[in-house]
């Protein structure tokens, strides 16, 4: 059975028919073709599937739709400024080469953007536990947090 739902996601209003229990990843790629968030484990245990929920960073893999409709969501693609200018973490994880396969990058950047928006000084500590839920097989975890505090530093 669906229903109608409200759904803000980066900054605009989307009014759609779904099953409440549906998975809010699986609204975002399905309906809202954003494809930011990636589908990893479905488990919530890997990142991949990370967005911002009124500036939290969480797994949106078995979120229910239902548990967000009055909540503001903004995914990778939601982090550039109007101009298109690259939000300045998306900017600092390209100029310290950040990524490899880029399977784990949103994940790593939505959690660093919910890091930096109310901790603008983290340590490597408070890095390293922020993005601990975020699972790189690559091994990029150093310049991921280099890439942290070069947008820290901006």
């Amino acid at each position: 059975m669906t229903n109608s739902i409200k759904l803000h996601v980066n900054g605009h209003e989307h009014e759609i028919e779904v099953a409440l229990n549906t998975p809010l990843l699986y609204v975002l790629r399905n309906q809202l073709q954003l494809n930011g968030p990636k589908f990893g484990c479905g488990l919530q245990q890997c990142g991949a599937c990370m967005v911002l929920k009124d500036g939290e960073s969480v797994p949106s893999c078995r979120l229910p739709v239902s548990a967000v409709s009055k909540s503001k969501i903004r995914t990778l693609e939601g982090l550039a400024d109007i101009n298109g200018s690259l939000h300045k973490v998306q900017q600092a994880f390209i100029d310290e080469q950040a990524a490899q396969c880029g399977y784990c990058l949103n994940g790593m950047i939505v959690a660093a953007v919910a890091l930096l928006e109310k901790n603008d000084k983290p340590s490597d500590d408070e890095i390293r536990k922020k993005l601990a839920l975020n699972i790189c097989r690559c091994g990029i975890h150093s310049r991921v947090i280099k890439a942290v505090k070069k947008a820290a530093s901006n």
